[in-house]
């Protein structure tokens, strides 16, 4: 049985920020249509950290951009602050895995972080303020004057958290942000986000393939079926809010829920569907 964590919102209540219902997408083809999701429905709460996980060509990342109203439904909708999302929504920032092709390369740190900011017409005073604590946030205070080509991965990685952070959202929505850097910067960047989210209280989704990763980070964790895809089912993660690389990844519960959104990815492999499950 799946409960709600402490501090979540319990989904379909009108406290929850973010509402998926019934979503569907279907990419038109040339005599053949792909149905990559078939109905999604399922909600965020003010301030809860939810990851997805699910086997590869779940469509994992098809329903973030639908989310952030890149791609258009076929059908159903997606609702953030009782508002439906037919574009990019103004409270919304994201990171994506492809964090070289985010950043432009002939700006600096500082220029980058504070692009979107001018964008949104900030004042200039306001904008400094902001890129001055973003950067602080994320441990770049000093390299503002840096180009991202001179950063290592992790490093440029930050930047583009720090742009999310700077731009003030209502949510942030990350796609398999950390999969292309190593496993210490992988873990030093889970705990930059877990800081983060307990400090600005944003509301994060956060999609990876990794389960132990969706485990530590998660209040709950969403597991997608295979495509066409629907939801499995969402497992309440039930750990100490304080959370550390060593202590938690050691901690029997830990491994408990690990084995159960693992059980759960490999039926969704063997194409179970909830009922199934």
């Amino acid at each position: 049985m799946t409960t709600t964590p402490t501090g979540a919102k319990s989904p379909g209540t009108s406290t929850a920020l973010l509402d998926v219902r019934g979503l569907r997408k279907v990419y038109e083809g040339r005599g053949r249509d792909v149905e990559a999701i078939r109905d999604l429905t399922f909600s965020v709460g003010t301030g809860e950290l939810v990851c997805i996980v699910g086997p590869s060509g779940a469509g994992k990342t098809t329903l973030l951009r639908c989310v952030a109203g890149l791609l258009r439904c076929t059908s159903g909708e997606v609702v953030l602050e009782g508002q439906r999302v037919t574009g990019p929504p103004p409270g919304m920032a994201v990171v994506f895995q492809e964090y070289g092709r985010s950043l432009f390369p002939w700006m600096t740190v500082r220029q980058n972080v504070e692009r979107p900011l001018k964008e949104k017409r900030v004042p200039k005073a306001e904008r400094r303020r902001l890129v001055r604590e973003a950067l602080e946030a994320v441990g770049l205070a000093e390299s503002h004057d840096a180009h991202p080509w001179q950063l290592s991965g992790g490093m440029q990685q930050r930047v583009a958290i720090a742009r999310a952070v700077a731009y003030e959202p209502h949510i942030l929505l990350m796609d398999e942000p950390f999969a292309a850097v190593d496993a210490q910067t992988r873990a030093d960047l889970e705990d930059l986000v877990r800081a983060l989210w307990r400090r600005l209280g944003v509301t994060v989704l956060f999609v990876t393939h990794d389960i132990d990763e969706s485990v530590y980070l998660g209040q709950r964790v969403i597991v997608l079926s295979d495509s066409p895809t629907v939801v499995l089912e969402e497992v309440a993660i039930d750990l100490p809010d304080e959370r550390d690389q060593l202590a938690t990844r050691s901690d029997p519960r830990f491994a408990e829920l690990r084995a159960r959104v693992y059980r759960l990815v490999q039926q969704a492999k063997g194409g179970h569907r909830p009922a199934d499950a």
